[in-house]
């Protein structure tokens, strides 16, 4: 009997792999044409610097509310896949910007990348000035996927690029990869956390420092 290998993990798929929802099983799954129908009009309307809202969405597709909750669940659930879905192709980009680099190095340069790109999205910035406290919620605390996602993103990016015993072993790499997120997301979101300006460069010097990169 044959068996086909699962596919390699990726930056792309890491994150899914390790926090997957109920909505993303079935947008990954070819069974549930109607919930992808869904999802890329809203992501659609995502990008459009559009607030995704239920009815619209809804209308839109010419079904009601309940058949568009069977399809994909509830906002938070749909907002957070259509967040992240916008993530992969960000950290993709960032890894292959970085691709000359090694270690930690290459670590900084990736997280740096991808909060610049966060900073500077004007539909994702329209978003957080549209609805900061949902914002927050979704992407900084565990009501839904995405940071659980960013932090098994980090620790794929910590093992691949430092090894199992990072930094001389003084840390694990699931603890370094949460620092490493949570001081991505305090660049990121300066602004609603603490009133200060996003800023990429501070992120990259603090990623560096904790990572002692000093080349």
């Amino acid at each position: 009997m044959t068996t086909t290998a699962a596919p390699p993990t990726t930056i792309a798929t890491v994150g899914v792999d390790a926090a997957p929802s109920w909505l993303s099983e079935r947008l990954g799954e070819a069974a549930h044409p109607d919930a992808v129908r869904a999802f890329e009009a809203a992501r659609e309307t995502f990008i459009a610097g559009r607030r995704i809202d239920m009815g619209s969405l809804a209308a839109s597709l010419g079904v009601d509310r309940t058949s568009l909750f069977r399809w994909v669940g509830n906002r938070d659930a749909l907002l957070s896949e259509v967040l992240w879905s916008l993530a992969i192709p960000t950290l993709v980009q960032a890894e292959h910007a970085s691709a000359e680099r090694t270690g930690g190095g290459r670590i900084a340069a990736i997280l740096t990348h991808f909060v610049d790109d966060l900073i500077t999205a004007d539909y994702f910035r329209q978003f957080l000035r549209r609805e900061p406290a949902r914002a927050l919620r979704l992407l900084t605390t565990k009501e839904s996927p995405i940071q659980r996602r960013h932090v098994a993103t980090a620790e794929w990016l910590v093992r691949r690029d430092l090894g199992d015993a990072p930094l001389g072993g003084a840390i694990d790499p699931p603890g370094l990869a949460y620092l490493l997120v949570r001081m991505s997301e305090s660049f990121t979101y300066a602004d609603l956390i603490s009133g200060d300006q996003p800023s990429a460069e501070r992120a990259r010097v603090a990623f560096r420092l904790l990572l002692r990169v000093d080349d």
